[in-house]
């Protein structure tokens, strides 16, 4: 057979490693074994190490050696060098007693096989030589065999005994005449040097491997000689031989049968593989079986390796599948993929040995295989982790840090797988390639999912979560050929349902089929159906480019599939799907890829359109007919699916149907008539396949379809075979054999039978429950297939049940049955490494050596240790040995028979119930030599417990050697993790002699380690190794030890653990020192509950007690019991033991509303049987009509009750308690003035109470200044009714009120408007009806008027506008407006920080609302900051305004301008008076007007008549005088002088304009006119 390409580069297998020496003896082996047929055997079963074997082999050897002695020596003769290498070692074996097959070959054997532990070379047949490549060296593991550094005494009496026997042999021989010839003489002198190195061999045990050699091949060369001559021997040399032989035959027998007894081990025998295991070639994603079949005693322990590394199930859950029944042993590997291919090993071990045996597994790819020629160089291979780069070849590592762990998710959120990829070396410009997959698939960046590559993190994120993400992903990054991935499970968990109880959405919707008339759309059913079975889904479809959905089936569908129809031939549509139950309509699927509505035909028409030009060219057919052609029936016609819902027929087109497109009809009729109705009569169909709805259920029918065109329809096609109508797919059945499995702390492997007879099977859902709750949650939302499923997601420690049911497109199975409960924990494996192996002392043929337990004990509690050592010669390692066969449960062991000054390397390996686990690292190198320094060793088997956030617990064992004096004490160091080593402080400044300390101080978060020192006389020891790094931090969860003190006055210390595995126990110690055989302690434990009672406290037991958990990560507390703590804990024990009722309230008195008088105090708590006695001045009163007692044992409340006070009542109270046999008592005095003033405020009460009784005053009268300034009076009342009337008083006159109070919200009030000094006064409110009355006063005068004032003018000053600044005529005014201005309110005004002095150029005043500042004729001066301060009485309130700059220069600018026109307007001219508006004259009469003007300058005076200037003469005299008057005088007036009339007066500084109107009228014209008006009126009248 060839090696495969991955073995040949193993180191183990290089042709470097061959032994020159082996080769040549190989060789030679080969060319002898004709000659030596029988030794051949026996060498190969040498090469298999069987133990067995060599039994049977030493059995024939002892008959042939009884036989005869020469025939043995010259059988030996015709063996090869290495046959007669093994037969001279077995020889020298056998005669001194000894058995043991790897004595006799472990010198030889050890030169073979330089590389890996317990491995040695074969003695290998020539047939098997043959069978294996030529640089194919097959390893040899010989387990844990005796590895013999010198002779025990046993087997030295042995030695001797043989010795004397040969030497007592060869004496007699030398005596006896023997005639030979020159080739008898020497053969005799080879038999004698032979004889002769056997006698030196049994005195020197430790001769060199060459000399035997060399010894060896003088016997070779002398039997050679022997072989070519014959002897002669007297009868009597011959008869004594014979004697001998049987005499030494007897002797051989009876040494074998007393050793045999002695020989506890007789019966045991080491492994021997009947059946090995077979290599195999397999194909991705297949599995593969290894066997093999192992006999042995005891029943040997098989451990199967992968390229020597030990395979772990639960590191890969469902990957391996190891096996072991009945002798035979099975490796399966699932879903093989090329990281599988490995040479395997399955290695049987029991107490007599090991042994192995290989097998290869190679995976090939279906495409893209690796190319295995790639990567050969001549006669050397590359290992798989080279990869090919635009540089040439280079070894990579690919390592993934931060990794993605278990996720979950649910429906419509985000999530992100991520990982940080180490690849080394780094190699520019050649970037990895970075590939998810989902379940094996790889994974495309869509809306749903997108992938980043950042140069060292790689990310897959989903935009929003869907059932269908759910799955285990893998990241492969790949580099050139070689590429390392990664795994974990991603669970989506479904969105909360809008309606309580509706079903999930359903998942995977996707299209089967594609057509021009339907699309076939199928779904996966959902795990969740909301409580009650879903009755049926509802499909949506959507037109690609659109938002509009709308629903394909009008009733829900229970068939997971179903051909939606009426579609537009050649759009795209998208589909999803909703489930429905009796609650409602689920949230709608995940929607499906875009599909297009036409032919398959048609599709790969268009996929395969060619892209070239055309050519011009047109193929003409030779049929080009001038008329239609009917089609011919179609053919092939079959139902291709048939459910209760619908029914889809396929056909094929007919041969005959012309050159147009044809169209088809499909028609029904029931089986047994032949009644055929047509199904699509509107509408035909297109494409050879159509879906027919509203079948009977359970009924039979049959199909036939018919073809047409423009020429016409053709005749049907044969009709279909019965199809009844119904689901031809059944609903799967229930899996069987639920078997769950640990895993790891938060999951378990949940295995079952497959569903039998199960069709078109979509996968499994899988549900686990709590035991005993009734209540499943689902494992998985995505169906899996498969008959194995890991459940995440578990709580640690509970007990959980599983169910799994089967799916396929007709429905869910029914549920399996339950499985048994089982609790989530971690599966058992075998422990870690140990680590920090240190040399604790060393003498000078003996070393201790101690090391730290493994940081993970794999579930289960380390049974021991096996040590292995190794001698190192100038930094040469040789062989590894056994230091111990028996397990060691301390971790500290004593080496002996070592060789002094002789350089040694350890290693260690742990053992647990699973098994052993990995060695150590290789420790440092040590000599052994005798220690003589005076300072004691360091201290070893430090650990760390009792971690919190401040504080921890470090404890350690005392050093081996303690030097010349006994060990005083101890120094502990400390220093942060990544600290330098400088950094180290102490934490005792004087030396402890405990060996525990609590250190104190820690910063919360921090990293530290620890180490330990040792002192003596002579001084202080070299550091312990280090403890840690421990990290400060309290986690969650963690408990404390609590005291406790019961009834009985029982002082016990309790300890609680959540986190305990059924191995899990409590250890108590004192001063972290076991208690478990204290007389003073009581321990009792139950669950995970634990409890230490103390017999009798005392100053003995003073100390710090600890508990630790055993089996977890180091849980542990502790608590100090001081002499405080003692102190207080006996006081407390004395207060259980003569307990007393508990008072949360003493002895109380207070008044009720009606004047009772109500004592009363409160219990912590009574019990039913709780009593009170109630005595007043010494004697016990009694429930009657003056006490009534009440106890309330629920709240502890005891009451007692008094109508009044009188006299007689004055004294004292009490209340005695007694509760079973605790006691207490309460008392309360009344003697004197308390009691007189208690028996006034009931006097009060009660009369409060009779007020109440009809309309009252709840809050009596009082003010309140409202935002507008005004005052508010107010009272609440209560008790009122329709009837009741409320009247308002001031100073005792009733006070009008204009609207009727209605008393909502009980409010009362008064509003007096711009309130002062004339409002003071008594106001008072007076509620009356026919229950009686009630008053209240409220006086506001005085002070009280005061006060009210202060908050007004408050009020008013608050309400004070900022200050503005306004010019005048005759100067700047500021200003600012309040609400009202009243005197109380007091006005100052500063300029620049002084106070105004007012005069007649700067006043102040107020205009109604304005409060103003005026400065007449400003200047310069008077710029500045102005500040206005309202005093209400108590405080100021200040407005403030800047007069300067810009603002003071606009003001004046404005004051210039108004002041110009005050003096314009002032001296302009104006008519002051004296002409009226209109003059009604008679013709002929004088008109004499007069107006006085004015004007500074005197103005000019000018006349308008009708708009024009009207000059003076002798019928209209115009004068002016004095500049004052004016004269307007018309002679003997006439009509003509009618009209309008203007004096027009006029100065420098203005002009005004005054009318009149002139009516001249004739008496005789109006009395003609009032003749005609009255004429008129008459005639109107008739």
């Amino acid at each position: 057979m060839s090696l495969p390409f991955y073995q040949r580069s193993h180191q183990h297998y290089d042709l470097s490693y061959r032994n020159k020496d082996l080769r040549t003896t190989v060789s030679h082996y080969q060319r002898e074994k004709k000659r030596s047929a029988i030794y051949t055997q026996g060498s190969t079963a040498y090469s298999s190490r069987s133990s067995a074997a060599h039994r049977q082999e030493s059995q024939a050897f002892r008959q042939a050696s009884a036989s005869s002695f020469q025939q043995q020596a010259s059988q030996y003769a015709l063996s090869s060098e290495v046959s007669r290498k093994a037969a001279s070692a077995y020889d020298y074996g056998s005669s001194h007693g000894l058995t043991d097959s790897s004595l006799l070959l472990d010198d030889y054997s050890s030169k073979l096989s330089p590389k890996p532990k317990r491995a040695k070379h074969s003695l290998l047949s020539g047939e098997e030589k043959e069978n294996l490549p030529s640089d194919y060296m097959v390893p040899i593991f010989s387990g844990r065999q005796k590895h013999v550094s010198g002779i025990t005494d046993r087997e030295e009496e042995r030695i001797k005994e043989a010795a004397a026997y040969i030497a007592q042999r060869n004496l007699l021989a030398s005596e006896e005449g023997i005639t030979t010839s020159k080739q008898s003489t020497a053969s005799k002198q080879t038999t004698a040097s032979k004889q002769s190195m056997a006698s030196k061999q049994s005195t020197a045990s430790k001769q060199s491997m060459a000399s035997r050699q060399s010894m060896v091949s003088k016997q070779a060369t002398s039997t050679l000689q022997q072989e070519e001559t014959s002897e002669k021997k007297s009868r009597k040399v011959v008869i004594r031989e014979k004697a001998e032989h049987l005499s030494l035959r007897k002797t051989l027998e009876e040494t074998e049968a007393y050793h045999a007894k002695l020989n506890e081990d007789h019966l045991l025998h080491a492994p021997e593989f009947i059946i090995k295991p077979r290599s195999h070639t397999v194909w991705e994603k297949e599995k593969v079986k290894l066997h093999c079949s192992i006999a042995g005693w005891p029943e040997p322990r098989v451990t199967w390796y992968k390229n020597q590394v030990p395979i772990n199930v639960h590191a890969n859950p469902g990957k391996y599948i190891i096996e072991s029944r009945y002798g035979m042993h099975t490796l399966e590997i699932n879903a093989c993929d090329f990281e599988d291919t490995a040479q395997y090993r399955a290695s049987a071990m029991n107490v007599k040995g090991e042994l192995s045996a290989y097998a290869s597994v190679v995976v090939k790819r279906y495409k893209g295989e690796f190319d295995e020629t790639r990567f050969h160089a001549g006669a050397s291979t590359m290992p798989l982790s080279f990869g090919v780069t635009p540089y040439g070849y280079a070894r990579f590592e690919i390592h993934f840090d931060d990794k993605f762990d278990v996720s979950f998710g649910r429906e419509g959120e985000t999530m992100s797988l991520g990982c940080r990829v180490v690849i080394t070396p780094e190699i520019k410009h050649f970037q990895p390639e970075i590939q998810w997959y989902r379940n094996g698939v790889p994974l495309s960046p869509s809306k749903w999912v997108q992938t980043l590559w950042s140069g060292e993190r790689a990310t897959l994120t989903f935009s929003h979560l869907n059932k269908e993400d759910e799955g285990l992903y893998t990241i492969r990054v790949r580099m050139g050929e070689y590429y390392e991935q990664y795994s974990a499970y991603v669970f989506v968990r479904d969105a909360d349902a809008e309606i309580e109880g509706a079903p999930a959405a359903p998942l995977d919707v996707k299209c089967l089929e594609a057509n021009k008339d339907y699309i076939i759309i199928s779904w996966k059913q959902p795990a969740v159906d909301g409580g009650s079975p879903i009755l049926g889904y509802f499909i949506d479809k959507c037109e690609v480019g659109t938002d509009s959905w709308s629903q394909c089936n009008d009733t829900p569908v229970k068939f997971a599939r179903f051909p939606v129809t009426g579609l537009i031939e050649g759009r795209s549509y998208i589909f999803r799907v909703r489930a429905v139950n009796k609650t409602g309509i689920g949230f709608p699927s995940r929607v499906s890829e875009p599909v297009a509505a036409l032919d398959p035909a048609e599709k790969a028409r268009l996929k395969s359109r060619p892209s070239a030009p055309w050519t011009g060219q047109i193929i003409v057919t030779e049929e080009e007919p001038s008329e239609g052609i009917v089609p011919g029936p179609p053919t092939d016609l079959c139902v291709t699916e048939a459910t209760r819902s619908y029914v889809v027929l396929s056909w094929k087109p007919p041969g005959q149907r012309g050159h147009e497109g044809i169209m088809y009809f499909v028609e029904k009729c029931e089986a047994g008539t032949e009644n055929w109705q047509r199904v699509n009569t509107e509408l035909p169909v297109k494409s050879p396949r159509f879906a027919l709805f509203d079948l009977a259920e359970g009924k039979s029918y049959c199909f036939r379809v018919r073809c047409s065109n423009s020429a016409g329809v053709g005749e049907p096609s044969e009709a279909t075979e019965v199809t009844v109508v119904g689901d031809k797919l059944d609903i799967p059945k229930a899996p069987g054999k639920i078997i769950p499995s640990r895993n790891t702390d938060t999951s378990v492997v949940v295995s079952w039978e497959e569903s039998k007879d199960a069709k078109e099977l979509v996968g499994y859902y899988i549900e686990a429950s709590v035991a005993g709750s009734g209540k499943w949650e689902p494992c998985n939302n995505n169906p899996v297939k498969g008959s194995r499923f890991t459940c995440h997601g578990l709580v640690t420690g509970q007990s959980y049940i599983f169910r799994v049911r089967a799916v396929n497109a007709a429905g869910l199975s029914e549920y399996s049955q339950d499985s048994e409960a089982i609790e989530v924990k971690a599966a058992i494996a075998p422990p870690s490494p140990p680590c920090d192996i240190t040399c604790l002392e060393s003498f000078r043929d003996s070393m201790v050596l101690g090391w730290k337990q493994p940081d993970k004990i794999g579930g289960a509690e380390i049974t021991g240790y096996y040590v292995n050592y190794r001698e190192v010669i100038d930094g040469v390692p040789g062989k590894w040995r056994e230091a111990n066969v028996k397990a060691v449960s301390e971790e500290a062991y004593k080496i002996s028979n070592l060789k002094e000054n002789m350089v040694y390397q350890f290693q260690v390996a742990a053992m647990n119930m699973a098994g052993l686990g990995a060695p150590s690292a290789v420790s440092e190198c040590f000599k052994c030599e005798e220690w003589t320094i005076a300072v004691p060793g360091p201290p070893h088997s430090l650990k760390c417990s009792e971690v919190r956030k401040d504080s921890l617990v470090l404890h350690w064992r005392p050093p081996v050697h303690s030097g010349r004096t006994p060990v005083t004490g101890y120094f502990v160091d400390l220093k942060e993790a990544k600290a330098k080593e400088d950094q180290w402080r102490g934490l005792n400044e004087a030396a402890i002699k405990n060996m525990y300390l609590k250190v104190r101080g820690l910063k919360e978060g921090v990293s530290y380690v620890f180490r330990v020192r040792a002192i003596n006389q002579a001084g202080v020891g070299k550091p312990s190794d280090l403890a840690g790094p421990v990290v400060a931090e309290t986690r969650p969860g963690t408990k404390e030890v609590v005291v406790n003190v019961d009834d009985d006055g029982v002082i016990s210390l309790n300890f609680e653990c959540d986190k305990m595995t059924p191995k899990s126990e409590f250890s108590w110690s004192k001063d972290y020192v076991s208690t478990e055989d204290s007389p003073r302690l009581e321990v009792e434990s139950k669950g995970n509950k634990t409890k230490m009672t103390f017999k009798d406290l005392g100053m003995d037991d003073l100390g710090i007690y600890s508990c630790d958990v055993t089996d977890t990560d180091g849980i542990a507390s502790s608590y100090l019991i001081d002499e405080e703590e003692l102190k207080r804990l006996l006081a407390l024990s004395h207060d259980h033991k003569f307990p007393t009722v508990p008072v949360k309230s003493e002895l109380a008195v207070e008044i009720l509303e009606k004047g009772q008088v109500r004592f009363w105090m409160q219990a912590e708590k009574l019990s039913g049987n709780a009593k009170v006695n109630y005595i007043f001045n010494e004697k016990e009163i009694f429930e009657g009509p003056k006490y009534k007692m009440h106890i309330d044992r629920n709240t502890g409340i005891i009451e007692m009750f008094m109508e009044k006070l009188q006299d007689e009542d004055e004294g004292t109270y009490t209340f005695q308690l007694q509760d079973g046999k605790a006691t207490n008592h309460s008392t309360v005095v009344l003697i004197g003035d308390v009691f007189k003033k208690l028996q006034k405020e009931t006097e009060f009460q009660r009369q409060e109470w009779i007020r109440k009784q009809g309309p009252h005053f709840v809050e009596y009268l009082s003010w309140e200044v409202t935002g507008e300034c005004n005052v508010l009076l107010k009272c609440k009342v209560a008790n009122i009714k329709k009837e009741t009337h409320i009247v308002w008083y001031k100073d005792e006159r009733e006070i009008s009120v204009d609207e009727k109070h209605d008393f909502k919200d009980g409010i009362c009030t008064l509003l007096i408007t711009e309130f002062s000094k004339k409002d003071a006064g008594i106001y008072e409110v007076i509620l009356k009806d026919d229950r009686g009355k009630d008053k209240s006063r409220l006086k506001l005068v005085d002070e009280a008027f005061k006060e009210l004032m202060t908050e007004v003018c408050k009020k008013i000053a608050l309400s004070a506008t900022d200050l503005k600044i306004q010019s005048t005529a005759e100067g700047i005014r500021l200003y600012s407006f309040v609400t009202y201005y009243v005197e109380d309110l007091k006005v100052n005004w500063s300029h620049n920080g002084t106070a105004i002095r007012y005069s007649d150029r700067v006043k102040t005043g107020v205009t109604g609302e304005q409060i103003w500042l005026q400065i007449n004729e400003p200047t310069p001066n008077d710029k500045g900051k102005y500040v206005m301060e309202l005093f209400d009485g108590k405080t100021g309130h200040q407005k403030t305004v800047d007069l300067s700059g810009q603002a003071y220069d606009e003001a004046y600018a404005e004051f210039q301008r108004l002041k110009q026109a005050a003096i314009a307007e002032k001296n302009r001219a104006r008519v002051l008076g004296g002409l009226p508006d209109v003059v009604t004259i008679q013709e002929g009469k004088a008109l004499n007007l007069t107006c006085n003007v004015w004007g500074d300058p005197p103005p000019e005076v000018s006349w308008l008549k009708n708009e024009k200037a009207l000059a003076s003469d002798d019928h209209c005299n115009l004068k002016f005088e004095a500049g004052k008057t004016a004269y307007f005088t018309i002679n003997g007036v006439s009509t003509a002088d009618s009209g309008k009339y203007g004096l027009v007066v006029k100065n420098k500084y203005g002009s005004e304009t005054s009318d009149f109107t002139v009516s001249v009228f004739i008496p005789e014209e109006e009395a003609r006119m009032a003749a005609l008006e009255s004429l008129k009126g008459g005639k109107k009248a008739k």
